[in-house]
């Protein structure tokens, strides 16, 4: 494994890291924005609880992986940057809205703190709806890569606006992965309540909606596999014809049918863990699919690396970090989510 491979594979574990933690919050905005029902203040009263200590934290997982991306691979950097520049723009507005409208409708009384403002629910309605958004144009930019609509030297296909800057990111197949992100984000946030909530009650209504989301997921993944076939010919071949695929398809499906029936026997934790394993195996299996390209079909992750000189220092600033956020963030977990469940099968 070169140098450049290794650092191509902690992005992705970086990516990984944020789909999981991060995306789960992005989840637990769309249950309260969907909360229904006599028990919906409730609802969102929990996943306020549940995002509260670890949001802002989550997010040191997608910094890092820009940070990677930026340093290790200009060029990639630099056309994402351009070719992508609306759909990320709008990415970057809709994270920064959703903190400031969770921290003002959090810590402003409207979740918990007794006042219920107008102001406050308002600021509880932009977070849910930035926690729609955000995830959504995340994964459509995911399916932009896949579909190698950012090759031919870094131009989009064709001379215009439109066609360089959002036809690669405004495709069935985009936003088919788009709205797989969204229904994988919202699935791990009701599989995480589940173990999150107190009360029976509120264990079932988030039991519910889980293994909704976990049916509607496997409907998501397919309708992106057949629109693959047109936009993204060489991320679906290697999906189903590279030697890996037949494992990683079986070991997805038995992790997927492993949450379920967690879910429907209520073993809370074994769903988590299953529920988990399975969006991870998804995402690596895309950057296998995509490998040995940054941005198929046309560059490499080799060609699209810095210097050698340049990827030993950012390794070795890495290790170092590590040692300082690893413990940091066991810390920060072990203090606001040592708290037992209700019941723990």
């Amino acid at each position: 494994m070169s140098l450049a491979e290794l650092v191509a594979g902690i992005i992705v574990v970086a990516l990984n890291a944020y789909a999981l933690l991060g995306g789960a919050d992005f989840g637990g905005g769309v249950w309260d924005l969907l909360a229904r029902g006599p028990r919906r203040e409730r609802q969102r009263q929990l996943i306020a609880e549940a995002i509260g200590p670890v949001w802002e934290a989550n997010h040191v997982w997608l910094i890092l992986a820009i940070v990677l991306l930026f340093t290790c691979f200009p060029p990639a950097f630099a056309r994402l940057g351009t070719l992508l520049h609306i759909p990320l723009s709008l990415v970057l507005i809709g994270i920064v809205l959703r903190g400031s409208a969770f921290t003002f409708w959090r810590y402003g009384g409207g979740a918990g703190g007794g006042h219920g403002s107008e102001t406050e629910r308002h600021w509880g309605v932009v977070f849910a709806i930035a926690s729609l958004i955000t995830p959504l144009l995340l994964g459509t930019t995911v399916g932009s890569i896949a579909s190698g609509a950012l090759g031919e030297g870094g131009r989009g296909k064709g001379e215009g606006f439109f066609q360089v800057y959002v036809g690669p990111w405004l495709t069935p197949f985009a936003l088919s992965v788009g709205v797989f992100a969204l229904i994988a984000f919202a699935f791990l946030a009701a599989v995480y309540l589940t173990l999150e909530a107190q009360e029976r009650e509120l264990q079932e209504d988030f039991r519910r909606r889980a293994l909704g989301a976990g049916v509607a997921l496997f409907f998501a993944a397919l309708a992106a596999l057949l629109l693959s076939q047109r936009w993204a010919p060489r991320v679906r071949e290697a999906l189903i014809f590279a030697p890996w695929a037949v494992p990683l398809h079986l070991l997805t499906a038995a992790t997927a049918v492993t949450a379920l029936a967690a879910l429907w026997r209520r073993r809370w934790r074994v769903a988590r863990v299953a529920a988990a394993t399975q969006v991870s195996l998804i995402l690596w299996g895309w950057a296998l699919a995509q490998y040995p390209y940054v941005l198929p079909p046309d560059l490499p992750v080799e060609a699209a690396a810095a210097p050698a000189v340049t990827l030993r220092l950012v390794l070795a600033a890495l290790a170092l970090g590590a040692l300082v956020l690893l413990p940091s963030l066991y810390y920060l977990l072990r203090i606001f989510k040592s708290r037992q469940p209700s019941e723990v099968p």
